[in-house]
């Protein structure tokens, strides 16, 4: 981590704070780390994880369809895979289910675009809703079906609360009630939040774990084969995200997995035992103000991650070292005091590096990304933001 930040700090003295910083040879570290991981399935990009075309280039190459173990985008709006798509792309997937009436309107009219995108969903209704956005009683749009990965234990619910189904029947009859209305299906989704996403603290979640992945190892390959006795051979069996992807591409029964935290690796991702974090994305502040000695009150800052409200969702400051944020405060919408020994050193326009909780969602944040190659060259590159797009 050190050599990283000290090439971002010295490649970035000219620019005014808040920036947001990239390094370039930790990132394509990273990249080549999750191809590793994957062993030889090809891993898809979750663009929500980093929401910055250029980036989205480096693992994907220029015309964003694939390069070096890469294969895909998993995007997070309807709209957004149809400008990547414009941009190029010709494999995406949607993560999740879209209800944009007007960007499904444009969809069904554009004949290339519906080659290119495939929609999730997961219930009636929404087949219901995209025929009707569509103007149409049957569209040939290609759909992939999202299915529950969560982890059961009597009445308890382990895992995030997404899609209705669960059991090989029901998958595979929705399947078929899908294709007979004229969809095509292509494919089924398993995100396991409770792996990937859940941090090795304590023996317990180990244990969790390890039961979820075997309960969903028989369950994914039983509704593979339902789902396909009923519409044919399926194109895309998606399962995983950064912190799993071991776990998940070990199932033969997957063709690809999907992630995108583990390229800038945030703060969530420092405690799995998977695999060892490299930071790769940063942001600088600036000192505006000194309200006490040992106090440093930074401009911005307030880039409070999406999730559970907690200490788990806040900006960390990493230099200098020892700093920390004030209890009452916080990292405010305007300013972010900081406290410690270090504070009193800081004076007015010096910087405190920090790094965010989740990855993409600090693009939302700043219009370009400052990236830093092994040099010390830097380029900046617009995020979505910065390319004028919001994609919510």
């Amino acid at each position: 981590m050190t050599p990283t930040l000290d090439r971002l700090i010295a490649s970035t003295t000219e620019v005014d704070p808040p920036l947001a910083a990239l390094d370039l040879p930790t990132l394509r570290g990273n990249a080549a780390d999750l191809v590793r991981r994957a062993g030889g399935t090809p891993v898809r990009v979750a663009s929500k994880s980093v929401r910055c075309r250029a980036v989205l280039q480096v693992a994907l190459g220029e015309k964003l369809t694939g390069a070096d173990g890469f294969r895909g985008i998993m995007a997070y709006s309807l709209r957004e895979a149809m400008w990547l798509a414009r941009h190029g792309a010709n494999d995406i997937l949607m993560g999740y289910p879209t209800s944009d009436r007007g960007a499904l309107a444009e969809l069904s009219s554009d004949p290339e675009l519906l080659d290119r995108i495939t929609l999730m969903v997961d219930s009636e209704d929404q087949l219901d809703f995209i025929l009707d956005a569509a103007g149409t009683t049957s569209l040939r749009a290609r759909l992939c079906i999202d299915v529950d990965a969560s982890l059961r234990l009597g009445p308890v619910h382990i895992g995030v609360r997404r899609s209705p189904l669960r059991e090989p029947a029901a998958v595979a009859a929705f399947g078929k009630r899908a294709d007979k209305r004229g969809f095509a299906v292509v494919g089924v989704m398993f995100y396991e939040a409770q792996i990937a996403g859940l941090p090795d603290t304590s023996p317990p979640i180990g244990w969790m774990k390890r039961a979820s992945a075997k309960e969903l190892a028989t369950r994914r390959s039983a509704v593979v084969n339902a789902v396909q006795s009923e519409v044919g051979v399926l194109e895309i069996v998606n399962s995983g995200g950064t912190g799993s992807l071991e776990v998940s591409s070990a199932d033969p029964v997957v063709t690809e997995v999907t992630a995108g935290s583990g390229l800038y690796v945030p703060t969530l991702f420092d405690d799995y035992r998977a695999f060892r974090p490299h930071p790769a994305l940063y942001f600088a502040l600036a000192t505006a103000r000194r309200p006490a000695p040992n106090i440093a009150t930074l401009f911005g800052g307030g880039y409070i991650a999406s999730g559970p409200a907690s200490g788990s969702r806040v900006p960390r400051p990493m230099r200098p070292s020892r700093l920390k944020l004030l209890r009452n405060e916080g990292a405010g919408e305007v300013q972010t005091p900081v406290t410690g020994r270090a504070a009193a050193t800081l004076g007015i326009g010096d910087r405190v590096w920090f790094r965010h909780a989740k990855a993409g969602e600090l693009c939302e944040r700043f219009a370009e990304v400052h990236v830093v190659d092994a040099d010390g060259s830097r380029t900046a590159v617009p995020t979505y933001r910065g390319e004028g797009q919001c994609f919510g």
